[in-house]
């Protein structure tokens, strides 16, 4: 009952703040554990067509990780910024989709680079607390939400290039 009400409360929510616009905002939203974030995240990795922005704390999702090398493999441009902690993280997923040809920044001009984002094709905002991480999906009490909605998704897109302007080359120094 309380995912029900928490997900009505998000769409008057957003019905509210668009009042007398025309974009109109659709919002899924899921919990875990064992809630399907990781597959909401992956179905919507594999309708990408154009682009994925992402900005990722803690990232350690093989699933998500394949997810992101397919795109790129069917000529998506994918890009990754992640926190400082990665270079030190010998289970971070970063060096596996740096394998993959995916290019990843590390954002160290803050304390911590706690965003846990991304912007699929200009359109579709992925956000929440939900880390990309097996602990997040199986163990954790997180929350992610899915919104198509073009406005946000543009002022998420622009975060996302400000914090790669400041960022530097990932070099994966872990197998």
């Amino acid at each position: 009952m309380k995912a029900r009400i928490s997900v009505v409360l998000l769409v008057v929510w957003a019905g509210l703040a668009m009042a007398g616009e025309t974009n109109t905002a659709r919002i899924a939203v899921y919990f875990s554990p064992d809630g399907g974030c990781t597959q909401a995240i992956l179905a919507e990795l594999a309708h990408a067509r154009a682009t994925i922005l992402v900005q990722a704390y803690s990232f350690s999702s093989a699933p998500i990780a394949k997810g992101l090398i397919q795109a790129r493999q069917r000529g998506v441009n994918v890009r990754v910024i992640m926190d400082k902690s990665v270079e030190e993280e010998p289970h971070s997923s970063a060096s596996t989709v740096w394998r993959g040809g995916v290019p990843v920044l590390v954002d160290a001009q803050h304390s911590i680079a706690h965003n846990k984002v991304m912007v699929i094709d200009d359109q579709v905002v992925i956000t929440g607390s939900f880390n990309f991480t097996h602990a997040a999906e199986s163990f954790n009490a997180e929350n992610l939400l899915v919104i198509h909605d073009r406005e946000l998704a543009r002022k998420y897109s622009d975060n996302w290039q400000a914090h790669a302007a400041h960022s530097k080359p990932f070099v994966a120094t872990h197998p």
